[in-house]
């Protein structure tokens, strides 16, 4: 067999597909009726607040998310955050320090915008961050869906754990 025989039927496209960010809600309820108990506490419809959840697990920014589920990135944000998504907030620690010191008092509004260099929106939403916090329980509820409850990372490492050194061991 030559490299022609090998080579046959091979195609030579010009972009690769995405595949996108393999994600496993392993729940049988549908996320949007996880989330209709907190309907009162979000900003949008349960239904919309699965499909950012959605749209962001899949690996989507929060503005793709926002256009996936037909609201503003704003409100996106906002959801996201009340749902207990980490990493959400558009501040460093130090400007998040700034902020704070801010809403207590300490410094003006002005002052706080200029040492946090951030636009009006991320201003805004940084304060949303800071006087809201997630809403109790919504975080269990999306947590399959973003694939943060650990069930499958535990499984692989107790499945692995013969394979894995010790810090001892690498001395």
């Amino acid at each position: 067999m030559g490299l022609s025989d090998i080579a046959a039927g091979i195609e030579v496209t010009e972009q690769q597909q995405d595949p996108g960010v393999a994600t496993v809600d392993d729940t049988e309820t549908p996320l949007s009726e996880r989330l209709a108990p907190f309907e009162e506490a979000l900003p949008c419809e349960p239904e919309v607040a699965a499909a950012v959840v959605d749209a962001y697990a899949g690996g989507a920014s929060i503005e793709a998310a926002a256009g996936t589920a037909g609201i503003t990135p704003m409100t996106a944000a906002k959801t996201l955050h009340l749902l207990g998504v980490e990493g959400i907030t558009p501040l460093s620690p130090t400007a998040r320090t700034i902020l704070r010191d801010w809403l207590a008092g300490e410094i003006s509004r002005s002052t706080a915008r200029e040492l946090t260099d951030t636009s009006e929106t991320e201003f805004l939403l940084a304060v949303f961050i800071e006087t809201h916090a997630p809403v109790d329980g919504a975080t269990e509820a999306v947590e399959p869906a973003l694939g943060l409850d650990g069930v499958a990372t535990v499984e692989k490492r107790d499945l692995l754990d013969e394979t894995m050194s010790d810090v001892g061991e690498l001395l």
